[in-house]
Parts: C-alpha cells; sequence; structure tokens
C-alpha cells in the first residue's frame, strides 16, 4: 500500500504510478468510512472531474466504489469545475468528491473531499480520512448511481451575485482565454446566457493543456497577451485548471496581481454593493490589503497560508471578501471555496459599476492607498526536513538584514519578519517535501532584487 497523504487541498500524485486503481480504491474507501461514521449511509455523495488524464476513468472507478457501499452517487455529466461542485455540495446538502490536480503540471491527478459545508476539508477531517485508510465499510445493498448536470442551479446562484445586465451594458471589450481548463462551457457559457459579447481562445478541453501549464500566471498566458497588444481596450480573463484560481489581464497587457484584484473588489463591494463584514487574508497577502480594510474601515483577519484557513475563517467571520496571493477568492453569500469564474465576473462588474477600464481602477486604487507595493518569491529546495527546521529557526533569530531591521515576528504560519521600512519577508515550509517558499514584500523592484541577495547571504534560501 502507497502512503496516500492529504495536503492543503487533497491528495495529488503521478498518474499511472502512485495515483492508480489500487490507491484511488484505498482512498475512496477511507472516505466512504468517514461519511458513514459522521453522516451514514444516507449521506448523498456528489462527485465530477476535471479535463485531466484518466479523471473521468478514476472518477467514475470512486462512484462504483461508493455505490456498491451503498450510497447514493450524483456523477457529473461532463468536465466540471471545483467551485461548481463545491457550490453543489452546499446546495444539495451532499458530500463531494472532486478529481482535479488544479494548477499542477498534466502528470499529476488528486482527489479532494468537499464537505457538505462547500469549502476545504479541514486538517480535522483530513486526519480522520487518512486513518481510516486500509478500511472498509461492509453493506450488503447497493446504492444509486445517476448522471447530473450541476451546472444549472450554480448559474442561477451566480445571478442572485452579479448583475449581469450592468455588465452586457457596458460593452466591456473581452478576451476569454479558455487555458484548456475545465471553465470552458462555463464562464464563457454565463456570458454568452446573457448576451455579453466576448473574444476567446484555446476553447477545447485538453490532458496536456496544450504543451504548458494549467495555471493563469503570464509566463502560460502570453497568446492571450499578445492578442490584448494587437488590439486596443480589450481586457482578458483565464483560470486554473479546475477553474478554482483566475488570471487577469489589463487592457495595456499587463498582469493584474490578486493582491490588486482583492483590494480593488473590497473597494466594489462596500462602495456599490453596500456589503459590510471583514476581509480575511493570508499571511502571505500584502499590505496593500492592510492599508485598504484600514480605509474602508473594515475589520482585517490574517490566517495561515492555503484556502482550507480562509474556509474556515469564511464560515467563522462571513467576510465580505476573503482570498489569498495565489489566485483563489470568494465573498460574502457564496460558499467558502476559491471560485475563479466568480472572480473573473466580480472583475467585470466593478468596471461596469465604475464605468472605467480596468488600468484606471488601478490607478484609483493606488491614488487611494497611496503607496504601491512589489512582491516576489524564492522556493528553496532542500535535502531534508532538518534543513528545514534549522533555517526556519535562523530566520526567526534574525535582527536584521541588510541596512533593515526586524520590527515585528509574526508565526501565524512559518516565520513573518517585519522591516522598519516596511518591507517584510515570509519564510515558511511547503507541507509535503522539505521545501522552504520565502514570499518578499517591498515598496520597490530594487529593494526587492535587495532583500533577495540579502536571504542567499543570511543562508535563509
Amino acid at each position: 500500500m502507497t502512503n496516500i497523504k492529504f495536503g492543503t487541498d487533497g491528495w495529488r500524485a503521478v498518474v499511472g504510478e502512485d495515483f492508480n486503481s489500487e490507491n484511488v480504491t484505498l482512498a475512496t474507501n477511507a472516505i466512504a468510512k468517514y461519511i458513514s461514521d459522521n453522516f451514514g449511509l444516507n449521506k448523498k455523495i456528489i462527485i465530477g472531474y476535471d479535463p485531466r488524464n484518466m479523471a473521468d476513468v478514476f472518477s467514475k472507478l470512486c462512484a462504483d466504489t461508493l455505490v456498491q457501499k451503498g450510497f447514493s452517487v450524483l456523477y457529473s455529466k461532463k468536465v466540471i469545475p471545483t467551485p461548481v461542485l463545491a457550490y453543489s455540495a452546499k446546495h444539495l446538502d451532499a458530500c463531494a468528491i472532486m478529481f482535479t490536480a488544479s494548477h499542477n503540471p498534466p502528470k499529476y491527478l488528486g482527489l479532494k473531499f468537499i464537505p457538505d459545508y462547500a469549502g476545504p476539508a479541514t486538517s480535522e477531517i483530513t486526519d480522520e480520512i487518512v486513518k481510516n485508510i486500509g478500511e472498509s465499510i461492509e453493506n450488503s445493498i447497493d446504492g444509486s448511481f445517476e448522471y447530473y448536470d450541476f451546472s444549472k442551479d450554480y448559474f442561477k446562484h451566480l445571478e442572485t451575485l452579479i448583475d449581469f445586465d450592468r455588465i452586457k451594458k457596458a460593452k466591456i471589450d473581452i478576451i476569454f482565454d479558455g487555458l484548456y481548463s475545465a471553465t470552458i462551457g462555463y464562464f464563457d457559457k454565463i456570458l454568452k446566457d446573457h448576451g455579453i459579447k466576448f473574444k476567446s481562445l484555446h476553447m477545447k478541453h485538453d490532458p496536456n493543456f496544450g504543451g504548458g501549464m494549467p495555471e493563469p500566471k503570464p509566463q502560460y498566458m502570453q497568446e492571450l497577451i499578445e492578442m490584448i497588444k494587437s488590439k486596443h481596450g480589450y481586457v482578458g480573463f483565464a483560470n486554473d485548471g479546475d477553474g478554482d484560481r483566475y488570471g487577469v489581464i489589463d487592457e495595456k497587457g499587463n498582469y493584474v496581481t490578486p493582491n490588486e484584484i482583492m483590494a480593488i473588489l473590497l473597494l466594489h463591494l462596500t462602495k456599490n454593493k453596500g456589503l459590510k463584514g471583514s476581509l480575511v487574508k493570508t499571511v502571505g497577502g500584502s499590505t496593500l490589503l492592510d492599508l485598504m480594510a484600514e480605509k474602508t474601515n473594515t475589520e482585517l483577519v490574517e490566517t495561515a497560508v492555503g484556502f482550507k484557513h480562509v474556509g474556515e475563517a469564511m464560515r467563522k467571520y462571513n467576510p465580505i471578501i476573503a482570498g489569498e496571493d495565489s489566485g483563489g477568492l470568494s465573498i460574502q453569500g457564496h460558499i467558502p471555496e476559491k471560485d475563479g469564474i466568480l472572480a473573473n465576473l466580480l472583475i467585470l462588474e466593478a468596471m461596469a459599476y465604475e464605468h472605467k477600464t480596468l488600468v484606471q481602477l488601478q490607478e484609483d486604487l493606488y491614488k487611494f492607498i497611496g503607496s504601491k507595493f512589489y512582491n516576489d518569491r524564492i522556493d528553496s529546495k532542500l535535502d531534508n526536513q532538518e534543513q528545514v527546521k534549522e533555517k526556519l529557526e535562523k530566520a526567526e533569530n534574525l535582527k536584521e538584514l541588510g541596512e533593515h531591521k526586524v520590527v515585528r515576528i509574526n508565526k501565524i504560519d512559518g516565520v513573518k519578519l517585519y522591516f522598519d521600512d516596511g518591507s517584510w519577508i515570509l519564510v515558511r515550509p511547503s507541507g509535503t517535501e522539505p521545501l522552504l517558499r520565502i514570499y518578499i514584500e517591498c515598496d520597490s523592484l530594487e529593494k526587492l532584487e535587495e532583500f533577495k541577495e540579502n536571504i542567499r547571504n543570511a543562508s535563509i534560501a
């Protein structure tokens, strides 16, 4: 038996190696026991899959296994984004299993368990599932299996959150880069359903994601960027492989960071939609968001990195908006799970309300804040977890870095050092391998390079 580990967002492995029929059956039986022990056999289970290689095959194996255990299973008729399945878990009072490896390379596949509250499973839940591996429940009566279209209820729900008529009237020039992802047939369809015109590219499902990565970062959206630069006034949108993350390109062909998106949307949701509550961000989020919360009189809630922590805070605080710097967000009235489709629509709605381009919204943001921030990240691969521990201790004991003195330490997740000039670094371990992720934020690109050099000189990276 291979050791199956649930990380920050499910279990992932290479297809044909650890991700095989035997291990999928083991994981399915472990989840079945968890559901049986906590909800009983009458709890409905819904199953979906993204466009990855073998995702449909393994998800069907999972469904058949659960039916044999006595559960009623609703199985997606087609490729489905994670947020659509997650919303359906709440709407149908069901537990969900999604077959996806999100933004990871094409050779990977994974499964994530989504409880009926429609957000990522907490560590307590996944720990119980892992303890169940190797166990099984016995039942003499088969359950039931039904193909199901989960999109209709999700689209209906989005209409309660987004002013599609306003977006249509604004006549925004839109390009949607399908990026071979699960949101093809969803983001484009809801725009069409509401008469919102757009151009598109890469509008087919491809297990190899066009030879690139299913991640909406600038290096994987070059064709979209070039297309925007060759036209006038278009804004571009994309999602990752399973549609829970977003990527936005402004009218100048520049990538708009998730920190900027969250700040723009906080202002939009408070000013134009009248939402009240808090802002949830991770410890890796920009100071931009701290300042935005302060200027909008919004309570700031900070969590460890990972949307399972963000989702948990959403269920506790019911915030206006919640998200992370890796490109996931959700809002009040929606589910405690990141949703790239919703994020794209919210940007369009903000532009429509303000009658402004995205570039203008960015300019307004920095006038409102009065500061600008630059971010980067260093991933430092190490030989073992002992080295990770040593470098974390070294970071925690730092009193200065170059000419900049440490004025505060935050240990919510790893070690975050705040410096006397407003810069900060966050040193945190990967949850699955001997790897340190070092986040850096400064108020200039020159200082950012200086900090990177000083981090290496201090032997943290």
